[in-house]
């Protein structure tokens, strides 16, 4: 479905990033697969599926919060294989109530988020331009429908980003790119134990509590799978969903509540 088709994933070294890059190896693409620690891209790219004879993986070793390193390797990459498949995806910010949160972090989070994601376009874009075929998911969060309690900078930077996708979805569908937004629910991810941890420590509960309190909230009963989550971001990547723009898609098994 996607043979021919070279797709960057960023996060790939783990959790939704990993899922997502084993889901589009599956389909055909060739995917690179970027994140900060060289050695684990490494292990990933050698036990990503190979479905083709002419299938080839790599890897790139970046910062998102470094901007001009992160476009020089992306750049450099566009160079070498155009990207058709671009997957936005980073690590969350830390918790904590938005007042209290200083300046200097909404700045790090926007620049690790919406810069990044930004620096990642203006270097794919050339080449699928040039296609006339383009897919750019990004993974947020549930946030932008329904703020997170104690999710501060995360709701409102996570929002920025989904406001930027949208405004990107009606100037780029004209050239056949398709943006479109992820919205996980509680995955088991680094990222839940995280907030799981941060909670604990917030309230003085035990862990596990915490965790039965957030089911409690997701009709589904349950936490989701990376590779659910991966499900969907494939499908917005593949050919099937040519008419899919602009849109945000929560995986959270119900825990949205608003339309």
């Amino acid at each position: 479905m996607l043979q021919g088709r070279h797709a960057l994933v960023c996060g790939g070294s783990e959790g939704i990033g990993l899922a997502t890059a084993e889901a589009l190896a599956s389909l055909g693409a060739d995917v690179t697969v970027l994140a900060r620690r060289a050695e684990r891209l490494a292990e990933v790219v050698a036990t990503l599926p190979r479905v083709h004879d002419h299938q080839r993986h790599g890897h790139i070793a970046a910062d998102a919060s470094d901007t001009q390193g992160l476009s020089t390797a992306a750049m450099t990459l566009c160079g070498q294989f155009p990207v058709h498949i671009l997957v936005n995806n980073t690590a969350g910010p830390p918790g904590g109530a938005a007042h209290a949160a200083a300046p200097e972090t909404y700045e790090a989070v926007f620049r690790q988020h919406l810069l990044a994601n930004q620096v990642l376009v203006q270097a794919v874009l050339p080449g699928m331009q040039a296609a006339a075929w383009g897919r750019i998911v990004n993974v947020i969060s549930t946030s932008v429908k329904e703020p997170i309690p104690n999710l501060g900078v995360s709701n409102t930077i996570r929002g920025a980003v989904a406001a930027w996708a949208k405004t990107l979805a009606s100037e780029l569908g004209p050239f056949g790119i398709t943006v479109n937004n992820v919205l996980p629910g509680y995955t088991r991810t680094q990222r839940l134990d995280q907030i799981l941890a941060e909670r604990a420590a917030a309230t003085g509960k035990p862990a596990d509590e915490i965790a039965r309190a957030m089911l409690a909230t997701v009709p589904a009963g349950r936490f989701a799978e990376p590779s659910e989550v991966a499900a969907a971001i494939a499908f917005l990547s593949s050919p099937s969903a040519s008419y899919v723009n602009g849109i945000n898609l929560p995986v959270d098994g119900g825990r949205t509540r608003s339309l």
